[in-house]
């Protein structure tokens, strides 16, 4: 950890702790060690320095639009901190590519199927990109989900901080049991993961799941103990 790392991010933390009440107990479930994949919702620009911060000292990547990369402060910040570009709306082979060789090295890899900001912290339905990743590399996957920060810039202007709740969910990884992972396929393993990130979530954030009956076809659950 370079010294430049160590201000910068304890420098965010210290800030966001001010504007924040940050209820991070559960992060102690997140696996010390190994490759691992963080399925997490995305509300606004507050998740990633929170979830980020508190996940240290966890080696942690993520992808980030390429977008982010034409602010020449964000630029900074992501390659301080080993984001990932991706191109969002096509296969983006280099992301994916570099998302592999992270796990690889035993890297946390933060995803958001959603793809965008929902907000209001309302799911929105994921993407299926996340898929291809996991059946790759084998790695297990880990729901994590946050929510309060919607309410961060309501807080901000009446002087509150704002409640930042994190809860974390059990360890799987995806089985397709030989059969050929078609898009339906992939959509389907998809759409259980984001029903695992629902059950963590209160019913008025379920969005896109809310009344949907959760299934496990694909999903292996695992004893963290046996990773």
């Amino acid at each position: 950890m370079s010294l430049s790392f160590w201000v910068v991010t304890n420098t965010i933390k210290g800030v966001t702790h001010l504007l924040c009440s940050v209820n991070t107990e559960q992060i102690c479930k997140v696996p010390a060690h190994g490759p691992l994949i963080l399925v997490c919702n995305h509300i606004n620009f507050l998740d990633v320095p929170l979830v980020f911060c508190h996940l240290q000292p966890r080696p942690v990547t993520g992808f980030a639009k390429v977008e982010t990369w034409n602010n020449p402060w964000m630029a900074a910040l992501f390659n301080l901190w080993g984001g990932i570009p991706i191109r969002r709306g096509e296969a983006d082979c280099v992301a994916l590519r570099a998302g592999l060789e992270a796990l690889k090295r035993g890297k946390i890899l933060t995803i958001t199927p959603e793809g965008t900001r929902s907000g209001d912290g309302c799911l929105l339905q994921g993407h299926p990109g996340v898929v291809m990743l996991a059946l790759h590399s084998g790695a297990p996957l880990l729901p994590l989900v946050y929510w309060g920060n919607e309410r961060f810039h309501s807080n901000l202007r009446r002087l509150r901080r704002t409640p930042f709740h994190v809860r974390v969910g059990q360890l799987f990884r995806l089985d397709d049991h030989g059969e050929r992972v078609t898009h339906t396929v992939r959509q389907a393993m998809t759409d259980e993961m984001m029903c695992q990130l629902a059950a963590l979530l209160p019913p008025e954030y379920h969005g896109f799941y809310a009344g949907k009956q959760p299934t496990t076809t694909y999903l292996r659950f695992l004893d963290s103990e046996r990773i």
